[in-house]
């Protein structure tokens, strides 16, 4: 019997471990071991990944502004490049940059940032539920993988790491984070670890209970487990937290009322994680509402008020993180695209191919990476519906993730189990 996360809470504050029974302790054993050598705090290349939950629109994100069929199959949501309210930036004389994205076009113009289109699943199922979890755990079509493809690459780095090798941003683990490998997960930083605060005694009291409940459990539970939680707590005390201010002027997305946005939350303490040395090597985060059954919308609605967050969390971050750009790579994915006609609400239904963005200074930018067909007529379409998928998401995953983490090739069928592929380059 295995058991893959169990949780510390307090308030909103999670952190999770990978456990098992009756085998090689999985905790963090070996983080902890690696928080007392020097050389665990080194600066190390960092992948952050944001999972756009939902299935975004990859034809509205990055719309071919010049297909007459796109146009007659979207008569209420094509956006045509000389419409001067639409805004559009022209990334290559084929494909344009939803307005909302607006963020991104420098970043896209300077090279540092290219899309791939085309992109998704070779399984066709288009329940989200599924689709994400196949995405998640890198093997589409299969139901039974327990551990998520992130989680394996961590495995396959080939040395060892700090309690904050592998962070999710999330109010629950992932399931990329799955596995054997040692995951953290927490909503917001600033309420990690095990704290009451106002009443020490008590929270001192809490503290040496759970030490004390670990460690007379030793057949079910590895001993060490609270003690390497309390390690990780005391690395984040250090880096601090609540008196983190952006750098170079970075401006994170934030609600009506002022606040951060959740997403801009979210990418602000990666960026701080990233900048304090803590040993952060694979970040995850998600941004959700990307459904757009309903009065999808071109320059307003529920598409670009989406895009808009997401956007502007991604230039901020980038901006935030200064010297550290050489360090990091950025990639976003979402399950599947959406329908190329529109619908009756004005809106697209679940589809098959979409578009991503991989941002860093490695990346192959300034371009539209993939294969889209040239006129998106029904006999050109998948299913004569859909944006075929021509690119796997495994190949660009392998490839971003391969170079950036320096994982080899013959490795690749480790990080996606049952794929024999090639890698798609989009990493110069």
């Amino acid at each position: 019997m295995e058991w893959t996360r169990r949780a510390f809470m307090k308030g909103s504050g999670l952190a999770l471990f990978s456990m098992s029974f009756g085998g090689t302790p999985l905790f963090l054993s070996r983080a902890a071991d690696a928080a007392n050598n020097p050389l665990a705090h080194s600066r190390r290349k960092v992948l952050v990944t944001i999972f756009q939950r939902g299935a975004m629109d990859g034809l509205m994100a990055v719309t071919p502004f010049n297909d007459p069929a796109l146009a007659e199959a979207r008569p209420n949501l094509f956006m045509r490049l000389n419409d001067a309210k639409n805004e559009l930036t022209d990334l290559d004389g084929r494909f344009a940059l939803h307005p909302a994205f607006a963020d991104l076009a420098p970043l896209y113009k300077e090279g540092r940032m290219a899309v791939v289109h085309g992109v998704g699943s070779p399984n066709k199922t288009r329940s989200h539920f599924d689709a994400q979890d196949y995405m998640e755990t890198g093997t589409p079509g299969m139901k039974g993988t327990r551990s998520g493809w992130l989680n394996r690459a961590v495995g396959l780095l080939g040395h060892e790491g700090t309690p904050f090798r592998s962070v999710a941003l999330t109010k629950a683990l992932p399931r990329a984070f799955y596995g054997d490998m040692p995951a953290l997960a927490v909503d917001d930083l600033r309420s990690f670890g095990i704290q009451m605060p106002g009443n020490h005694q008590v929270a001192e009291q809490l503290e040496e209970g759970f030490e004390h409940m670990y460690a007379r459990s030793a057949k079910r539970l590895v001993q060490r487990v609270s003690n390497e939680s309390f390690e990780a707590i005391e690395m984040l005390e250090k880096t601090n937290l609540r008196n983190y201010k952006p750098a170079n002027g970075a401006k994170y997305p934030t609600t009506a009322t002022g606040n951060l946005t959740a997403l801009g939350r979210r990418m602000q303490q990666i960026a701080m994680l990233i900048k304090s040395d803590v040993g952060l090597e694979v970040a995850f985060t998600e941004t959700g509402g990307w459904d757009t059954h309903v009065q999808q919308g071109t320059t307003t609605g529920s598409f670009s008020n989406k895009a808009t967050e997401l956007s502007q969390a991604i230039a901020a971050f980038w901006t935030d993180l200064g010297t550290h750009q050489d360090d990091v790579v950025l990639m976003t994915m979402t399950e599947f695209g959406r329908t190329v006609h529109q619908n009756g609400s004005l809106g697209t239904d679940h589809g098959r191919g979409s578009c991503l963005f991989v941002l860093g200074n490695e990346v192959d930018g300034g371009k539209v990476h993939g294969t889209v067909p040239e006129k998106l007529v029904k006999d050109a379409l998948e299913d004569r519906r859909d944006l075929p998928v021509t690119t796997d998401f495994r190949s660009v995953f392998a490839d971003v993730a391969g170079k950036h983490l320096h994982i080899d090739r013959a490795k690749d069928s480790a990080m996606f189990p049952g794929w024999k592929g090639e890698r798609f380059k989009v990493m110069a």
